[in-house]
């Protein structure tokens, strides 16, 4: 996730950043701007098509069609913001979660080896859901405190061990009935929290509907020159690039920030979020 100073406009408008979309949308406007000067070349001396031509009319279906292009655009940008923000809201569950579980512990008063299996297991189930979400093997430091299999669900193989040590706990008397019922009911939400994730991450945006966008934004801007070079002349070879780069980025943007657990610029500190659980629960059991 990027760092910055909101209130700094000349970073954002004189600054391109790698994760700009400019740099991913260059080689396609240099395209469209070629284009566009090839028909407007054609159309101004080739064909020499008068102002009366029907083919002026073509602005009309733009006029139409920037309404209906605007209103897809805002409704796909906000709901890729939507799953970003919520994907923020369950990370900071967990931390609040892990947290919790490890002041609760602390007041059990367990032996030092039952908070030490606690102290690496919490914020274990942490990293092994980042890495899950990514796709991602994690077996983590310590690891014969907890074993996973391969090729198994990771994070249920941490919260199964978890839950197994509290059973324990409550058989041999070291918690009461009350106490496990609190302490179970924490660990799982940390399975809620994954699941809350894997839907997020595994439920993209349907394909028809992704597909249809970027279709009508390159008809729309394709069709641009033709109608409107009988009013800007050859400065449609500028315009129109970045009629393109404006409306491309919006669904690069929303593209990027619908699943925010990867390692893009702009999704999520999933990274930082993990080891200030670690640090947290360090410092509580520690």
């Amino acid at each position: 996730m990027i760092n910055y100073n909101p209130k700094d406009w000349s970073t954002f408008i004189f600054h391109i950043h790698k994760s700009d979309t400019f740099r991913k949308l260059w080689p396609l406007m240099l395209a469209v701007a070629i284009f566009s000067g090839l028909v407007g070349y054609a159309e101004l001396n080739f064909f020499q098509l008068s102002k009366s031509s029907y083919v002026t009319n073509i602005g009309m279906m733009h006029s139409l069609l920037g309404f209906v292009l605007s209103m897809l655009l805002v409704f796909r940008t906000n709901t890729a913001y939507d799953r970003w923000w919520e994907g923020r809201k369950l990370l900071g569950s967990l931390t609040n979660v892990s947290r919790n579980l490890a002041m609760k512990i602390k007041a059990l008063k367990l032996t030092a080896e039952d908070v030490r299996f606690f102290e690496y297991g919490i914020p274990k189930y942490a990293f092994a859901l980042k890495e899950h979400l990514r796709e991602r093997m994690y077996f983590g430091k310590n690891s014969l405190l907890i074993e996973v299999e391969e090729g198994k669900h990771v994070p249920n193989q941490i919260a199964g061990s978890l839950i197994n040590r509290l059973y324990k706990l409550l058989e041999k008397g070291a918690i009461s009935q009350e106490q496990f019922i609190v302490l179970s009911g924490d660990f799982n939400q940390f399975t809620d929290i994954c699941g809350a994730c894997e839907r997020i991450k595994n439920t993209p945006i349907p394909y028809s509907y992704s597909a249809f966008i970027k279709k009508f934004i390159f008809i729309y801007v394709i069709t641009l020159p033709f109608g409107w070079v009988f009013s800007l002349g050859y400065f449609v070879v500028p315009i129109v690039p970045f009629i393109l780069y404006v409306l491309a980025s919006l669904e690069l943007i929303a593209e990027e920030i619908e699943n925010p657990f990867g390692e893009d610029a702009n999704d999520l500190p999933v990274d930082q979020i993990c080891t200030n659980i670690e640090k947290h629960v360090e410092e509580i059991l520690g």
